[in-house]
């Protein structure tokens, strides 16, 4: 096993469950401003406002609201997750901005979660016309899950890595409805976007242009610094996702290309193992770091820790537990005077020379930082059965 190491303090079990605490406190103190309304995708000066539950990153939140009522087990905490997952059913029942294949961020941290916990019948509800609205995007020309825009529109014949984030939602309503076909989307799905998505050094492309017939035409970027760069969110969603597809088919292929995602991750990292928002830059580099990209591949590697041989699981679990000891030392809000978030310097979509993305959240607490971060914490103190 060729491994990457490092030297950095590791994240203990007891600091893994006072910062989760913390992170939980935080979450009920946003419970009165956060229940009848969403939080928005990422904070202005470090505060979030509330949105409409328009939003793809709108199911973020609810997840921090169940991983805390995992935790202490109090109704506030049900009764504020419920209430939004009531929303989640009104939205996908009134097509409220569902035209894009996010559902699974949307509708598995929120209503999976609220179906595997308490048994929630809207949450289960809600969820399968999420994977019912996902799998009437799915393109049989190329075999993919096309993300956004008109469908079959030239411009937008493409799906992102991200997609892979969104697959567990059709293998969770095949699991709960007994019917495949679900799960055929997404298998069909993860094969076009590992042949075409990964490059031959394990970094990824942020999104992939199909041919309308069927064939791939080319890798480019929307997020990252530019076409042949490293965006850090897509090289982490690439991590975790496919992990988390090994997890649903034990496929040896899956985990061949988390190994090889991962090993490009770890050696684009700076001194403190937080990113860059494109891991083009380095140690030394201005610009801002992207501190979710760091919890999401600390869930990934804890993820596939479970299926790895024992030297390997440990080399990863380390990883993860130095990742996630600098995130909480370093990034984690430790005074609600000065952010209602709970890790600060994450980067939603800096603006580049080279991309075509909305400048936004630059610098900011993120919404997925925050939840991915408690969910790595949450498998760091208990044996998680995860919403994904």
């Amino acid at each position: 096993m060729n491994t990457i190491t490092f030297q950095n303090p590791q994240l203990t079990n007891t600091e893994a469950l006072s910062a989760l605490e913390a992170a939980a406190k935080i979450v009920r103190e946003n419970l009165g401003e956060f229940t009848d309304k969403c939080q928005n995708h990422s904070s202005v000066n470090n505060f979030y406002p509330t949105c409409e539950n328009n939003q793809w990153t709108c199911g973020f939140w609810v997840g921090e609201i169940w991983l805390a009522y995992e935790l202490f087990g109090t109704d506030d905490y049900k009764k504020s997750a419920l209430t939004l997952v009531d929303s989640f059913l009104n939205r996908i029942e009134n097509k409220i901005e569902v035209d894009h294949h996010d559902m699974g961020f949307l509708y598995t941290p929120s209503c999976v979660a609220a179906y595997k916990l308490t048994g929630s019948e809207t949450g289960k509800k809600a969820a399968i016309l999420a994977a019912d609205q996902l799998i009437s995007r799915f393109q049989p020309n190329g075999e993919f899950l096309q993300a956004w825009g008109d469908m079959g529109a030239k411009e937008n014949y493409r799906y992102i890595i991200d997609c892979l984030l969104n697959l567990p939602l059709l293998y969770w309503a095949s699991d709960v409805t007994g019917d495949e076909k679900y799960a055929q989307i997404a298998h069909k799905h993860i094969t076009t976007c590992l042949a075409n998505s990964i490059r031959d050094d394990g970094s990824t492309y942020h999104t992939f242009f199909m041919n309308k017939d069927g064939t791939p035409s080319h890798g480019s970027t929307c997020q990252g610094y530019k076409d042949d760069s490293f965006w850090a969110r897509g090289q982490a969603w690439g991590v975790y996702g496919t992990a988390i597809a090994y997890k649903y088919t034990k496929n040896p292929e899956y985990l061949n290309a988390f190994r090889r995602t991962a090993a490009f991750y770890l050696t684009r990292l700076p001194e403190d193992l937080v990113p860059y928002w494109d891991m083009i830059f380095t140690t030394g580099s201005d610009e801002p770091r992207d501190s979710s990209s760091a919890s999401i591949v600390a869930c990934g590697f804890l993820e596939a820790a479970k299926y790895l041989p024992a030297d390997e699981a440990e080399y990863y679990v380390t990883l993860a537990r130095q990742m996630l000891k600098s995130v909480a030392d370093n990034y984690a809000v430790k005074d609600t005077t000065k952010s209602n978030g709970i890790v600060l310097h994450g980067t939603y979509s800096k603006k580049s020379p080279y991309n075509t993305c909305t400048p936004e959240g630059v610098d900011e607490c993120v919404s997925w930082g925050d939840y991915f971060y408690m969910e790595a914490l949450t498998r760091l103190t208990k044996n998680w059965e995860m919403y994904w």
